[in-house]
């Protein structure tokens, strides 16, 4: 072998990459842009950065009124550097979510999934919850927008759990996010159980409604799933009314579900219709004979009336993607409000002592006169002295010195204002001030209690109209039995001439109805058992014995008899058994398995009594030093064993025929 050849022999000057080097270095720049740029929610105000541009632009030109949409997109693209279309459809999105944007036209159709109208019709405005807890700009931290002209805040200061709220979905490089929406006021609640160092648990809420079984939620991580059914009610003995759909579907896919079902025969309906405006209301009715409790499981098993959701909670913490659960991620909202409330009180409280400390020095300029010593100063530097040495007598109570920028805020002071000047109203001012700044001070040292005021005043305000439309089964659904509620629609038909059987044979030997999510359990003469999936034409194996539908339930209840012979020329077995656990298409021996194995005699019964009581006649060949040709056995006498058990001996002579002994001797 010969040496391996370097970078500089391969012909790689200094300064360039190799090229897988360098398509890993850019396609690990993708991944990262798509997580941290598109997909991702930041945990601080749950927004995408879409979503978070799209509330700065409308921030900067609200005035109490609505805007067109188009308006909304074009301040947006100052900051958002992707097309208009997409920029529409976040907007869109945000709007149908009814919690951040005040919407005014053709929104589209969450639950028929109709769109909404173009942006130059249709129009926005921010909400007073968005204004309450989007915004505050003395708190915000800003970076330089893409093109450099403009500032644009990293996360909004958002004083709620905004995330758990709107929910989110996003797919990224290698990585998902699907957090579910939970309840306004049950977010509000576990905040404020949060601050208190109490337990909590959350559960989704959706706007569509339905009824929930989140016995298997795990906190919205990974691995989890809740299951989400429509709300049917039986309006008549052939009319189902459903009112509300799961969530992650529409009116239009929902019944396409329905359609689908019927024409697969799972399910069978009459017809169906859709008469959904502002709230869901879809009619099924239902064809004579047809049970409405059996088919109200049957849409839920077989259609998209029950959906499972898979949950995935991932964010934007402290730079990269991290899994969170539901509760851990309320925790960092709660204590998140608590922190930037803090900041806002401190920056409250500086400027109120700012207004404080001026408002002080003007009451002493004015009633001191101070005004009248600068009246004869020649420079500027004489007018700030002589106000510093007015002032200096007076100033013991102030709260911290006296600066140039206090000296020249008082020559500015108009001389209408030293002339209305109201010593009594001044005072009151200043006695207000101070009340202010003890509030303050004590809402800082109580900031826990103060935030769980604010998450309270919050509820009061904005929480009425936003109670839980998902209703929670506790205890679960349980598992719905398919082959119970599946409406049996076709037959079963055997050619056992040729080994097959299928609901297509419809010239050959008719068995039992039968639909086609059941299975077909067919026996040969030699013994040998298989159950496999129904179809239309399916290969059983020739010299069927046995050839029926197989429901497990049944199954684990029915006592199968059989006297089988053991080989060509070998002893006749009598067995009793139950069918047990079996796997499709895989082929049993129900006896020892020797070449020229037949079974003689075959018979299946529902109840063991049934069986108990199963005599038969067993018939010998003639032969020299015969004196009884034939003999009784009664199934009885065997107990039941599993399907692989040998069985007794019952004669070692060769039999000519086994029949069921006559009723009056049974």
């Amino acid at each position: 072998m010969g040496e391996p050849v370097s970078d500089e022999d391969a012909g790689i000057a200094e300064g360039q990459e190799k090229v897988d080097d360098m398509y890993s270095k850019y396609f690990l720049e993708y991944a990262s842009y798509v997580i941290l740029e598109r997909a991702v929610p930041h945990i601080n105000d749950g927004l995408k950065p879409v979503q978070r541009r799209i509330l700065h632009a409308m921030h900067g030109i609200e005035d109490g009124r609505y805007n067109k949409v188009a308006n909304i997109v074009g301040d947006t693209m100052k900051y958002h550097p992707h097309g208009d279309s997409a920029i529409g459809d976040a907007i869109v999105q945000l709007g149908q979510k009814d919690l951040l944007i005040d919407t005014q036209g053709n929104w589209g159709n969450t639950l028929t999934g109709d769109p909404a109208a173009a942006p130059r019709y249709i129009e926005a405005r921010l909400t007073k919850l968005a204004l309450a807890i989007g915004f505050s700009p003395k708190v915000t931290e800003w970076t330089v927008s893409y093109d450099g002209r403009r500032d644009e805040p990293v996360t909004l200061p958002v004083k709620f759990p905004l995330l758990l709220a709107q929910g989110v979905e996003g797919i990224a490089v290698g990585l998902a996010c699907k957090i579910l929406p939970h309840n306004f006021n049950e977010l509000i609640d576990g905040a404020i159980a949060a601050l208190r160092n109490q337990p909590f648990t959350l559960v989704p809420d959706f706007p569509t409604g339905g009824t929930m079984d989140a016995t298997e939620y795990k906190d919205g991580l990974r691995g989890g799933k809740i299951r989400v059914r429509a709300t049917i009610t039986i309006e008549k003995a052939k009319l189902l009314r459903i009112t509300e759909i799961p969530f992650s579907t529409t009116t239009g896919s929902l019944i396409d579900s329905i359609v689908a079902a019927n024409e697969k025969g799972k399910i069978k309906i009459a017809r169906i219709e859709d008469n959904t405006s502002a709230h869901a209301d879809i009619l099924v009715h239902l064809p004579t004979g047809t049970d409405a409790e059996t088919m109200r499981d049957a849409l839920y098993a077989f259609t998209d009336c029950e959906v499972t959701i898979s949950p995935n909670a991932c964010v934007i913490n402290e730079g990269k993607p991290r899994f969170l659960g539901v509760t851990e991620i309320l925790k960092e909202n709660a204590f998140q409000t608590k922190a930037l409330l803090g900041r806002e009180l401190e920056i409250k409280l500086g400027e109120l002592r700012e207004k404080w400390h001026f408002s002080s020095l003007e009451k002493i300029f004015i009633e001191e006169r101070i005004y009248r010593d600068i009246e004869e100063c020649e420079t500027w530097d004489a007018v700030l002295e002589a106000i510093d040495t007015g002032l200096k007598p007076h100033i013991s109570g102030l709260q911290r010195e006296v600066t140039t920028d206090d000296l020249i805020r008082l020559t500015e002071i108009k001389i209408k204002r030293i002339s209305k000047f109201d010593s009594f109203k001044a005072d009151e001012i200043l006695k207000g001030l101070e009340a202010d700044i003890e509030q303050t001070e004590k809402n800082l040292r109580n900031l826990t209690r103060f935030t769980i005021r604010w998450f309270e005043n919050l509820q009061k305000q904005f929480g009425k109209g936003r109670e839980r439309k998902t209703a929670i089964e506790e205890e679960g659904f349980g598992k719905i039995n398919r082959t119970q509620v599946v409406v049996s629609t076709e037959t079963l038909y055997v050619d056992r001439k040729n080994g097959f059987a299928g609901w297509g044979l419809k010239k050959e030997e008719p068995v039992e109805k039968c639909s086609q999510l059941d299975d077909v359990i067919a026996i040969t003469r030699e013994g040998v058992m298989q159950v496999q999936k129904i179809a239309e034409k399916s290969f059983i194996g020739k010299n069927a014995l046995h050839v029926a539908i197989f429901r497990k339930e049944e199954a684990a209840q029915k006592i199968y008899s059989i006297i089988y012979r053991d080989g060509r020329q070998g002893s006749s077995y009598a067995k009793r058994f139950r069918i047990g656990g079996v796997t499709r298409d895989r082929e049993y021996d129900l006896t020892q398995g020797k070449k020229g194995t037949r079974i003689l005699y075959f018979a299946v019964h529902d109840t063991e009594e049934e069986s108990d009581d199963n005599l038969v006649r067993i018939h010998m060949k003639s032969g020299l030093g015969l004196r009884n040709l034939s003999r009784d056995f009664l199934f009885g006498e065997l107990a039941i064993k599993g399907r692989g058990a040998r069985g007794n001996i019952v004669t070692k002579r060769p039999v000519d025929r086994i029949v069921r002994a006559p009723k009056e001797e049974q």
